[in-house]
């Protein structure tokens, strides 16, 4: 994997870059659609790469180890092939869905024992096991095992799991080098700051992960419910850091408003579960602000989705059309909404992008935080 960084904007930390890898170039600024179980939920591929267009999504350790399993995958030649998907794919190591399962795990310093959320049935991930399961699913770019830390969080509790992490990730590193392969593509390996928000643990952990010298790095820990100033603070401390001719990865994160400001701050990339999940509620992000499209107030609006003119893809249907296939429960307008959506969040990505290389990133970033905002 290559990282070219072309430009950065002149009143902010906002970069232009591309990442090269054997399924191509994902231009940055980026946002990763969400495919945790080896789809990205509602939409088809067709309409994945034709209407969305991501240069890259993510799939899930946790979720695709227990379904459909690796000895699947495996027969199936990787997942790029099990899914019929040509670009490139991220794969999260499961550090943070054993983070959800608080109820149902538990954390030792050889890994973490779990029950599976489907059948209860008793799993083991290891730093080790980790990366022979990613090497199995076959994603371009992998993450290190890691302690997702909740919020708030005890600051010895920060502390001790944010040096086990770095151990852990010693352990992926040395796995992941002495394992080749499996699909005759290269793999690249991202480490994850960890610290909770507290500064000088990010500063410690952002310089460990630094010096492990690996193609790109992550920052995880962050969107789990802490004030949105504290992220931004603690980006722009990793962010500092890290070094600049590797890609930054937000996990998680966030709302249109958070991927601006973090971009800001120096992020390249991002993906989060709001544009698909809130897509099936009824919750629709547009240039001008957020709409619900269940209220009434849009029953008979036939205007475009997107008042200010924007088609993000290739759906032409009214507010009034959508709200009425809410209102009968039809799925077309979950897949709808969620195409509408992941569309919306890509157009921005790339609409920042543009902005950096054209030199007005900071002056469009701050009129657009404030639209975003709002609700209609």
């Amino acid at each position: 994997m290559q990282f070219t960084l072309q430009t950065t904007d002149p009143k902010s930390a906002a970069r232009a870059g591309l990442i090269q890898t054997d399924h191509g170039i994902i231009e940055t600024p980026i946002f990763m659609p969400v495919g945790t179980i080896g789809t990205v939920k509602g939409v088809h591929q067709r309409e994945l790469k034709n209407d969305i267009n991501p240069d890259i999504i993510l799939g899930n350790t946790y979720h695709l180890f227990l379904r459909p399993g690796i000895e699947i995958l495996e027969k199936a030649g990787g997942l790029h092939k099990f899914m019929n998907w040509d670009r490139n794919i991220l794969t999260d190591s499961g550090g943070y869905q054993v983070y959800s399962l608080s109820g149902t795990r538990k954390i030792k310093e050889e890994g973490v024992r779990f029950k599976s959320h489907i059948d209860g049935s008793l799993h083991f991930f290891s730093p080790e096991n980790v990366m022979d399961i990613q090497r199995s699913i076959g994603a371009d770019i992998v993450m290190a095992f890691d302690e997702c830390t909740p919020y708030p969080c005890d600051y010895k509790y920060a502390k001790r799991s944010m040096h086990m992490t770095h151990r852990w990730l010693d352990r992926c590193i040395s796995r992941f080098e002495k394992t080749p392969e499996k699909y005759g593509y290269s793999q690249a390996l991202f480490p994850i700051v960890q610290g909770s928000t507290y500064k000088d643990l990010r500063e410690q952990s952002a310089a460990y992960i630094a010096k492990a010298d690996m193609p790109g790095n992550a920052i995880g820990g962050l969107s789990v419910g802490e004030p949105a100033e504290e992220m931004y603070a603690m980006s722009e401390v990793v962010c500092g850091i890290l070094p600049k001719d590797k890609p930054r990865y937000l996990m998680g994160v966030g709302t249109p408003a958070n991927i601006l400001e973090n971009i800001a701050l120096g992020i390249d990339m991002f993906d989060c579960v709001m544009p698909t999940r809130n897509a099936r509620n009824g919750m629709l992000f547009t240039c001008e602000g957020i709409i619900n499209i269940k209220n009434k107030k849009w029953e008979a609006d036939f205007s475009p989705i997107d008042s200010a003119g924007h088609t993000f893809v290739d759906t032409d249907y009214s507010k009034a059309y959508l709200r009425h296939l809410f209102t009968v429960n039809e799925l077309l307008g979950k897949q709808i909404a969620t195409i509408h959506n992941l569309g919306f969040y890509l157009w921005l990505a790339r609409e920042a992008r543009k902005r950096i290389l054209a030199g007005d990133f900071s002056t469009w970033k701050n009129q657009m935080v404030t639209k975003l905002a709002t609700r209609l």
